[in-house]
């Protein structure tokens, strides 16, 4: 009786103990994680570290010299070798650690098995990445980061340089116009997609660049940014009259290379490789982006007139992608459908869009139609998104490589605040004054 009663005082603190543990973890997985996931996680991974790299098949025959040295020092048995592992250096995420790879490694025979180390290790996640020839930096990810986005503290940023979301691995996902110029967003409605924009039209209100809105819906999506937009079209019409004058601005610029390079005057815009960055400082014209909100808008045709006018647009939107970047235009083209049922043209000016972000879809084609010819094994990705994860998305480029992002909440009148309060920061750009927007003064309290 005495030893039951003992059990029972000893047990209830212990089942406390236990259920603020699945607490912690459940609610708070970056505080479980600190106080302790880290150190189970370590004390695994120091103890089992050999074992897992031979069962993972990671280890190497050992050189001559060290084999003698073990059999004359120890008599014992000669192991395989690990690669070279570093000092661990934990972080709010995970940890991270150096490996030097042994003769005969690559970086992707450590990728191959890292669902293996997730599982070995008791992590969530295990990324590889190159810091040189022969080293590698693992990290190993202790909890769902996209699950709760917290942005990084540090972020290197810059012109032209915008974090707008958060990788799978706990790094940010930088939106940079001067690596990848044009972009293509795709997502179902309530997918994130409309917040993922927010964030990129937010993070370049501070910079001094001039940020044209396409927004065939009435502007419902882009009106309230209209203090910090230098131009904005709400219909086909006006879109119609917008980027013909888009084009002969990049044509302008053009005209000012040849002049400055010495170039002649008849040489095609197609061959010349230098851009606008090649000239003087104080000679730059001003970075253009384009966002286009919904661009099966502009395919959309009900009279023979429509067609015509859609064909002009086209034309100019596929010119801009191709020419665009070296005069400093660079294009956010968003939609949930974009494939060749749009139209003449339409493939065309998506292959021309360098990078992708794929949202949540209403079917495994319109995933094809973002990842499909950059990332094929990203179309599974982008299919298996949850719909309760409104900003999940599957971002990739046309190196093939590809991530699962989330984009941070931002509210619309957050959005709208950061816009106005850079609204003094719209350039002077004399073409784009006809299309400047009204921005409405809001209603005082009453």
């Amino acid at each position: 009786m005495n030893e039951t009663l003992a059990l029972l005082e000893v047990g209830g603190p212990v089942a406390a103990i236990g259920g603020g543990v699945a607490y912690l973890r459940g609610r708070h997985p970056a505080a479980y994680w600190s106080s302790v996931g880290l150190p189970l996680s370590t004390a695994r991974l120091l103890g089992t570290y050999g074992s897992v790299m031979e069962a993972c098949g990671l280890t190497v025959a050992p050189s001559r010299l060290r084999a003698w040295a073990v059999r004359a020092a120890t008599r014992r048995e000669v192991r395989p070798v690990p690669p070279r592992r570093g000092m661990i250096r934990p972080t709010s995420t995970g940890m991270r650690l150096r490996l030097r790879l042994a003769p005969g490694q690559e970086p992707a025979d450590l990728a191959a098995s890292a669902e293996r180390l997730r599982h070995a290790w008791g992590v969530h996640g295990v990324y590889v990445s190159e810091v040189k020839p022969g080293v590698v930096e693992l990290r190993l990810i202790g909890f769902d980061v996209l699950r709760k986005v917290r942005m990084p503290r540090h972020v290197d940023g810059g012109f032209l340089r915008i974090p707008v979301a958060l990788r799978e691995d706990a790094t940010a996902f930088v939106r940079d116009y001067r690596t990848i110029p044009h972009q293509l967003t795709l997502g179902a409605t309530l997918s994130g997609k409309s917040m993922y924009q927010r964030n990129v039209i937010s993070g370049l209100a501070s910079h001094p660049v001039a940020l044209v809105g396409i927004d065939c819906k009435r502007g419902v999506e882009l009106a309230p940014f209209a203090p910090r937009l230098s131009a904005l079209a709400t219909s086909s019409e006006e879109a119609a009259a917008l980027l013909p004058v888009l084009v002969r601005m990049m044509e302008d610029r053009y005209d000012l290379i040849r002049a400055r390079q010495g170039i002649a005057p008849d040489t095609p815009d197609e061959e010349i490789t230098s851009d606008v960055w090649g000239l003087p400082e104080a000679e730059q014209p001003v970075p253009v982006v384009v966002f286009v909100d919904e661009v099966a808008e502009l395919f959309l045709t009900v009279t023979k007139k429509d067609e015509e006018r859609r064909d002009e647009m086209v034309t100019h939107l596929v010119r801009l992608a191709q020419l665009g970047r070296a005069a400093g235009i660079y294009l956010e083209i968003c939609g949930q459908r974009f494939g060749a049922e749009l139209g003449k043209g339409a493939t065309m000016l998506r292959a021309q869009l360098t990078g992708r972000v794929c949202h949540r879809v209403n079917d495994e084609a319109s995933a094809k139609m973002a990842l499909g010819d950059i990332a094929p094994e990203a179309v599974g990705a982008a299919c298996t998104i949850a719909p309760d994860l409104p900003g999940l998305a599957v971002a990739g480029d046309t190196s093939g490589g590809w991530s699962r992002i989330r984009t941070p909440y931002l509210s619309l009148g957050d959005a709208a605040a950061i816009c106005t309060a850079h609204a003094d920061l719209v350039p002077d750009v004399p073409a784009l004054k006809p299309f400047r927007p009204h921005a409405p003064v809001a209603p005082e309290a009453a």
